[in-house]
């Protein structure tokens, strides 16, 4: 692999915490979260001539969502999470490397995941370390040192992923079809100017007054309703519990109800849902009744339904009766959980499934390849959150304003951990504040990751 003068080396890591309470629970694959911990990372870059930048980025340690399990207690979770930050931090101060931050990323994920196995067994924890949550933990470093690429240039990274900054193309991480190719041809070099947000509605969240046990007077909406009239929203994330189908159809119909009392007070008539089982469903025959039913029910509302998230277990090898396609055919059905490397993007495909969710969550890296796998394959796209706050929305709405097919973003942390984002919507007041059911996102344009 040649090499560039613009390749960068890590010069200096230091890592730091956030602890943030949510402002009401968020159920999570059957699992109520109650609480936030925030890895913030700081990066020093150098380049080969002796010039440095320190670049930043930050992620929630999600141990309910990465890290799942019905042995080891939540706090243990955290710790290994948190011993893992340290020991990745201790790899970087000590790699020797110097590339650009894709190769750099591409290096150091199987040195990281080796530290998972580490730590496993220094905490000597029941289970393995999933490949996920090693993922979540070197994300907040992967974000940093593209951050840091970009302001030891003075260019937005995203100026920085063509073949000019690159030392080697997409063949070398994904495979021959992409040769001579970039991420460039994937990307956007200047985001979207703004982008519609998809509210969250949990499984524990009131949709009517009704259902309000005790209402929160801190000056925040308490119901569906409520939400959809102050930040005149039009798109709708609806958490389903997968395991009762009565419920979840009933739910799906019954936010169908205030959704469209609510948009008729506003004359609106277009909005969207998407459907998040949380990999609940048992199987795909489960799936396919819920739609079923709810297009029986209230085709209107299944018709505003745009994709549907992984809708049954994460271990693709493990259920490989689980096939898509005749789900896909309905709607668009995207591969999340699982989608951890190229290896499971293309198992997911042969295994039916039409869409990929993209995280920042996975690493920036990451995203960027899995972007330009998914429409190099022509498959639907859309970018997802861990109930980022402050920077990490920040960079996961700026992933969604750079990649074309993207149309929506999601953006929890504003309704379960507002307090989180305060410091940063002083700076980008447009970004964290809804106004017609959208974000601004033309603003994530300064040098490095944009903010």
């Amino acid at each position: 692999m040649k090499s560039l003068p613009t390749d960068i080396s890590i010069a200096g890591v230091e890592v730091s915490y956030e602890h943030h309470a949510y402002r009401t629970p968020l159920k999570f694959g059957g699992v109520p979260v109650t609480h936030a911990v925030l890895l913030n990372v700081r990066l020093r870059a150098r380049t080969r001539t002796g010039r440095e930048a320190e670049g930043s980025g930050s992620m929630p340690l999600g141990t309910v969502w990465s890290f799942p399990s019905k042995t080891i207690p939540e706090p243990t979770r955290l710790e290994a999470m948190k011993t893992l930050a340290e020991k990745i931090a201790a790899l970087l101060r000590d790699c020797d490397l110097c590339a650009h931050p894709v190769e750099l990323s591409h290096a150091l994920e199987p040195e990281a995941l080796k530290l998972a196995a580490a730590t496993r067994r220094s905490l000597k924890l029941a289970e393995p370390i999933p490949k996920l949550c090693t993922l979540v933990v070197f994300s907040a470093f992967d974000a940093a040192l593209h951050d840091a690429y970009g302001k030891v240039h003075g260019r937005h990274v995203y100026d920085c992923y063509g073949a000019e900054w690159m030392n080697a193309d997409l063949a070398r991480y994904l495979d021959a079809s992409f040769a001579g190719e970039h991420l460039d041809r994937y990307s956007l070099r200047r985001p979207k100017p703004r982008m519609p947000l998809y509210h969250l509605i949990g499984a524990l969240d009131a949709l009517t007054d009704a259902d309000v046990k005790e209402r929160l007077n801190d000056g925040l909406p308490n119901t569906l309703g409520e939400w959809i009239e102050k930040d005149q929203l039009t798109h709708l994330k609806i958490k389903l519990n997968g395991d009762n189908a009565d419920w979840d159809v009933n739910r799906i119909l019954a936010i169908e109800r205030v959704t469209a009392e609510a948009q008729a007070r506003r004359g609106v008539e277009r909005w969207f849902y998407s459907l998040d089982f949380n990999e609940q469903c048992r199987n795909v025959e489960y799936l396919l009744e819920v739609l079923r039913r709810v297009q029986e029910g209230n085709p209107a509302a299944f018709g505003r339904v745009a994709y549907v998230e992984q809708p049954t277990a994460r271990d693709l090898k493990a259920h490989p009766e689980n096939k898509m396609h005749a789900a896909a055919k309905l709607k668009p059905v995207v591969i999340d959980e699982s989608l951890v490397d190229y290896e499971t993007f293309l198992l997911a495909r042969e295994q039916g499934y039409s869409g990929v969710a993209l995280k920042a969550c996975k690493g920036q890296s990451q995203a960027l390849l899995m972007a330009a796998a998914a429409q190099k394959n022509n498959m639907f796209l859309c970018v997802q959150d861990l109930t980022c706050p402050g920077q990490s929305f920040l960079h996961s709405a700026g992933l969604a304003a750079h990649i074309g097919p993207v149309t929506a973003i999601e953006g929890n942390a504003r309704q379960y951990m507002p307090g989180a984002n305060a410091a940063w919507a002083k700076q980008f007041p447009g970004t964290f504040t809804v106004t017609n059911g959208m974000i601004e996102t033309g603003c994530l344009d300064k040098v490095g990751l944009g903010h």
